[in-house]
């Protein structure tokens, strides 16, 4: 019998499973539950416990994680029919490692003190290959002492700072957001003016490789645009999501942010005109295709979800 302590992972989806996954491979035991259940069956095979409900998962962890979908869905989660809260063992901390808005993530913190709880808002970066190599930037919002007793937790999962108090995890998951928003659109204009102009827009993104505008984005991202994979990954709708919370944000702060929601519309655009809600984020690139006079980057057929 393994000697830490049981987790329950609320959440078994794209990033969900392959975080779950990570848990397992280092020892955990883990209770997994998901709302749709053939998401969490797979993980009954490699050593999860599958549980029919979150209320029955959560009951004897001593570490609960949220990964879903919204703010919306980890409240109701955890303080709706699902009740999770009310069925929390005594001393458990909950993590929860959605991206939803830092109000939010306060208030979760308030309402499970009130039974007693403690809570991590630990949202995480570095996708689904990310989640499946255990290499996700996490970053925690929280008092000290909890996230000492989270570290070990968050080890298989990847590398995990605390970035100030409760909610502070979700602010720093809105500057991660900002920044890879904002950089998809950079390298997508830069790959198209390549192309435009009659250069070669892979070797141009070889030659810049190492200087100043090298980036993951560059890599990953650039790569996928030369192959016209827009197949997920991170979401269109998701990034939306998140943009909107950043702006929702930076107005109660008193600050703007021209850039973000700059790529927040055209993000929209991709969603509503091209109907790509689903596709992956690297897909700002077919919006300033769309105004662009006939010029593309890559030579493939697009990859498309569905």
């Amino acid at each position: 019998m393994s000697s830490l302590p049981r987790v329950a992972f609320l959440g078994t989806g794209l990033m969900g499973s392959q975080m779950a996954r990570r848990l397992i491979g280092a020892g955990y035991p883990v209770t997994v539950w998901n709302r749709s259940r053939a998401k969490a069956e797979p993980l009954g095979g490699e050593g999860a416990v599958v549980a029919d409900g979150a209320a029955e998962a959560v009951a004897d962890a001593a570490i609960v994680i949220t990964m879903l979908t919204d703010g919306p869905a980890v409240t109701d989660t955890l303080f709706g029919a699902a009740r999770v809260a009310e069925s929390l063992a005594p001393g458990a901390l909950v993590i929860d490692m959605s991206s939803i808005s830092p109000a939010t993530a306060r208030d979760h913190a308030q309402r499970l003190a009130a039974h007693g709880r403690r809570h991590i808002d630990a949202p995480v970066s570095g996708g689904v290959s990310g989640a499946a190599a255990g290499s996700l930037a996490i970053m925690a919002g929280c008092d000290e002492t909890d996230f000492a007793e989270a570290l070990p937790a968050f080890a298989p999962m990847g590398r995990a700072t605390r970035v100030g108090p409760s909610g502070a995890g979700q602010l720093s998951k809105l500057a991660n957001q900002v920044i890879v928003g904002v950089t998809i659109g950079a390298v997508a204009e830069a790959l198209l003016l390549a192309a435009a102009g009659g250069a070669d827009p892979a070797a141009v993104r070889d030659a810049i490789r190492g200087g100043f505008a090298e980036s993951r984005i560059l890599d990953e991202h650039g790569r996928r645009m030369l192959e016209r994979n827009f197949l997920p990954g991170g979401k269109v709708r998701t990034h939306i999501k998140d943009l909107d919370t950043a702006l929702a944000e930076a107005l109660d702060s008193g600050v703007t942010l021209p850039l973000t929601q700059n790529a927040r519309d055209r993000f929209a655009f991709v969603r509503d005109a091209m109907g790509g809600g689903g596709y992956d984020h690297t897909a700002l690139l077919l919006q300033l295709e769309e105004a662009a006079n006939g010029a593309r980057v890559g030579e493939g057929k697009d990859q498309l979800p569905g």
